[in-house]
């Protein structure tokens, strides 16, 4: 498993990636996966990813897996990636919001 420090810093910037309580995300989650004729069990609803980020948000740091620890590498890079500034959003790009969102990431949250 990763050393301590790593362990800190990775924790310090999933949840500064993460801007979303876990009660926000699943709402977020299952208003996603909410179709006209079906609707998944509350706790499958939402994508793999997005449902590893709820899960992980409700662990402490001493029960993470490496699993985890690959999930929340991979949310802090794409945040990252998709908040850059070089990769300024376009007023009403609502499809990118939605992306972010499911990974626990609302832009408009300050």
């Amino acid at each position: 498993m990763t050393d301590a420090l790593e362990l800190d810093a990775l924790w310090e910037d999933f949840h500064r990636a993460v801007n979303m309580t876990s009660a926000e995300l699943a709402a977020w989650l299952r208003v996603g996966d909410a179709g006209e004729t079906t609707e998944p069990l509350p706790d499958r609803a939402g994508p793999d990813t997005g449902q590893h980020v709820l899960a992980i948000l409700q662990k402490r740091r001493t029960d993470l897996t490496e699993d985890d620890l690959r999930v929340m590498e991979e949310v802090v890079d794409a945040v990252d990636e998709e908040t850059d500034p070089e990769n300024e959003p376009v007023a009403g790009d609502t499809a990118r919001r939605h992306r972010l969102m499911t990974l626990g990431h609302d832009p408009l949250k300050a």
